[in-house]
């Protein structure tokens, strides 16, 4: 049974009495969004309802997100998402006695306005998969069933993270540069001081572990 297969199995497992609420946590660039992806499918082949949510739509504006300055490896960690948000939205309603409807984001990043959809219902015995940087940090593990940690190598995230963004963050170098400073020195700190993959559920060791997503 591939790594892939036995994660499925484990997640199908889990019937709380409510929807499952499901973190998929890395460092940036790690794969969190692809095994999200990949999760929510496979759990769908099951027969069982799954919903994606991103931490994308959770994201705080950008004057709050770079009120430290734009390279702030500390603005990073402390300032880019809207945690409460998510608990607000997502996690506290999908819980014991919740009332298992929710909003999927609460900003549009792109243009970096407040949306307000509509509230979604969400069956009792679904899976609902957050895929996000920083899910272990507290009080976040109090909210979470099952999470999982996407244990990708730091230089394989970089490179993967770098050659993605290199567009958008002003080439090859500049990329490199803000993931040194900002983003992967945010997750180092995040590593050191939570320790995310001794409080996961599941650590896979990288993306590659489950087959056929590459």
């Amino acid at each position: 049974m591939s790594v892939g297969d036995d994660m499925v199995r484990d997640v199908l497992s889990h019937a709380p009495g409510h929807p499952l609420r499901v973190a998929i946590d890395g460092v940036t660039s790690s794969g969190k969004s692809t095994c999200a992806r990949w999760l929510v499918d496979a759990v769908a082949a099951h027969d069982r309802p799954s919903i994606h949510v991103t931490m994308d739509g959770f994201h705080h504006r950008r004057a709050h997100r770079y009120r430290q300055g734009r390279a702030s490896a500390l603005g990073y960690y402390r300032d880019a998402y809207d945690f409460d948000a998510l608990r607000t939205h997502v996690l506290i309603p999908l819980g014991p006695n919740g009332s298992n409807a929710i909003r999927r984001r609460i900003i549009d990043l792109v243009t970096d306005e407040p949306v307000d959809d509509s509230l979604e219902s969400v069956p009792a015995d679904a899976i609902v998969v957050v895929d996000g940087t920083f899910l272990h940090r507290p009080p976040l593990p109090d909210y979470w069933d099952y999470t999982v940690f996407v244990g990708t190598p730091m230089e394989l995230a970089r490179a993967r993270g770098v050659a993605r963004d290199a567009d958008a963050l002003g080439g090859t170098e500049a990329a490199g540069r803000a993931f040194d400073q900002r983003y992967h020195a945010a997750c180092r700190n995040y590593l050191d001081e939570v320790d995310p993959r001794e409080r996961a559920t599941r650590v896979l060791p990288g993306i590659d572990s489950l087959l056929s997503i590459e």
